[in-house]
């Protein structure tokens, strides 16, 4: 082996590594489309190196918690890739968040720097001084709001490259991305990726499992390269692990420049750009698609799309069938994932083949376990948790007691246990039940109803609430609210919605709120979230006909 090949075998993977081979074997490939602009790989791959040096000029150190407090734009996966260049952590920021939210999740993570968009200035403004830990504030201009004298131009930083930037503590497959979640966990937490086990939990390549650049660029040439397009925001782990492997592929990330969702504008970036890779959140995407494909047939041609994934969200069967009508060359992948778990099992869908409603074919790793933690035997019936073992999580940032309920030891093996129930059936396969807690997955948002109940009871016309998820065809979940409240009136109503708007981010807000007398809470003080639900459904039932 030579002396050459030898420095290039790798001991562990990371994304950085991985990207700047990528940008040196395809300089003048493009690695991200935005609004019309090209930025090719050596672009990519010089403005990373000058953000991660102002990072580091900013005195950030080894494993330092960079927040990416972005709309789905270049400087998103730019950022990211400046962060572990530098031997730093991407850390998400949901864009919907408000000043608490923002203030608690940017402590949690222990953020030194935050690069924000200039349309989050003020929001910005209201909470920097309760964030004393944060070294550095990069401002992305957007065209809304001028850089602020107590932040940094990203331009300017991003356009002032000193070469190829490696910090003194180098590179591990250790070192983290953190994933923010809320879940099943109450307030966000951190979920801990090492980069390591990300890349191969996610790999579709064929890498192997020890990292080798040769045989990165040795791949670039045997196949074309894909042009995918995140529907999902970046600041999603769906979103962001997707646009990962595209250019861990060498491909194109094409991102659309509105902030808010439309199907119209997805159809014509991905006619006029060939997109062959399509990221989706279930039915919340995918429903408004083919909406509009319905409604204007012939207007785009979707022959270059290869596969449509999703993630995070039920994709029913109907809405898979009606795409394909449209797209009747695309293979369709129904991944069961979440932030802590990869590789749970996945549905496939082709004009070939096509499996049914909820059910999954289990991962290579993954299997499914009773009360107990004994297998659930096939064809039973019996409901189980699924868990999955193998490249996991190491676990939720600073919070261990929720780290070890969610990632246990089962039969000496450490697993991950993201909440979600399951039947075997006799064939092996399972049928997705849903998250065995209260947890709301509205839009591929997860919500955890206690969270906005405590809100909802800072107001004063409200004495107690309980908050649980509806069925909707196009969000799989609606939030919604029983309200005890003795005084309620008409115009309650706005304004507790009002006032639940200016302390939580839009999706957390109740869509349907339903006074009552009495919430009806048991004798031990909890309220049951099925009788709840039971009771809104036959409230707005009797509405209807009213």
């Amino acid at each position: 082996m030579s002396k050459v090949y030898q420095q290039e075998m790798l001991d562990q993977w990371t994304f950085a590594d991985v990207w700047e081979t990528v940008a040196d074997a395809v300089p003048e490939r493009i690695a991200q489309r935005h609004a019309r602009r090209d930025h090719t790989w050596r672009e990519f791959d010089t403005r990373a190196d000058g953000i991660a040096a102002a990072l580091m000029r900013a005195g950030l150190k080894q494993q330092a918690k960079v927040a990416l407090y972005l709309h789905n734009a270049p400087e998103y996966l730019e950022t990211a890739f400046a962060a572990m260049k530098a031997g730093l952590v991407p850390v998400n920021t949901n864009y919907r968040y408000v000043e608490d939210e923002l203030v608690y999740l940017w402590d949690d993570a222990d953020a030194s720097a935050v690069v924000f968009h200039g349309g989050f200035t003020d929001r910005v403004d209201a909470v920097r001084l309760r964030c004393p830990a944060v070294r550095l504030w990069l401002h992305v201009d957007d065209g809304t709001t001028p850089c602020p004298a107590w932040a940094s131009r990203y331009e300017a930083a991003a356009s002032a490259a000193p070469g190829r930037v490696r910090a003194a503590w180098g590179r591990s497959g250790d070192d983290l991305i953190l994933i923010y979640t809320g879940g099943t966990t109450g307030l966000p937490r951190g979920v801990m990726w090492r980069q390591h086990d990300l890349f191969l939990a996610s790999n579709t390549t064929g890498d192997p499992e020890t990292a080798d650049t040769r045989h990165v660029r040795d791949r670039l040439g045997r196949s074309a390269p894909p042009m995918g397009l995140p529907a999902a925001p970046l600041m999603h782990g769906t979103g962001f692990v997707f646009a990962a492997t595209i250019l861990n592929r060498g491909g194109t990330v094409l991102t659309l420049p509105g902030q808010v969702f439309d199907p119209a504008a997805l159809l014509d970036a991905a006619q006029a750009s060939s997109v062959t890779d399509l990221c989706i959140v279930g039915d919340a995407f995918c429903r408004p698609i083919v909406d509009a494909l319905d409604g204007d047939p012939g207007r785009w041609d979707l022959s270059a799309l290869k596969v449509v994934s999703s993630s995070g969200m039920m994709w029913s069967a109907g809405v898979k069938q009606r795409l394909l009508k449209h797209a009747p060359g695309v293979l369709m992948i129904d991944f069961l994932n979440s932030s802590e778990a990869s590789g749970l099992g996945r549905s496939l869908t082709s004009a070939k083949r096509s499996d049914r409603g909820a059910r999954f074919r289990l991962g290579d790793n993954a299997f499914v376990i009773d009360d107990d933690g004994s297998p659930v035997t096939p064809g039973s019936g019996i409901p189980g948790r699924l868990a999955v073992r193998g490249r996991i999580p190491l676990g939720y940032y600073k919070d261990p007691v929720k780290t070890a309920a969610t990632f246990p030891i089962i039969g000496g093996v450490r697993c991950a246990i993201p909440g979600d129930y399951a039947t075997v059936e006799a064939d092996g396969s399972i049928t997705l039940l849903g998250r065995g807690s209260v947890s709301i997955n509205t839009g591929g948002e997860k919500v955890f109803p206690e969270e906005v109940e405590e809100v909802i009871k800072t107001y004063p016309a409200v004495r107690d609430a309980v908050v649980v998820g509806l069925p909707d065809a196009r969000f799989g979940q609606v939030v919604a609210a029983m309200v005890e409240a003795p005084g309620w009136s008409g115009s309650d109503r706005d304004a507790l919605i009002e006032h639940a708007r200016r302390r939580l981010a839009r999706h957390k807000v109740p869509r349907i709120i339903m006074p009552v007398a009495s919430v009806e809470r048991g004798p031990n003080g909890k309220a049951s979230y099925p009788d709840v639900a039971r009771r809104i459904s036959e409230w707005l039932q009797h509405t209807a006909k009213a």
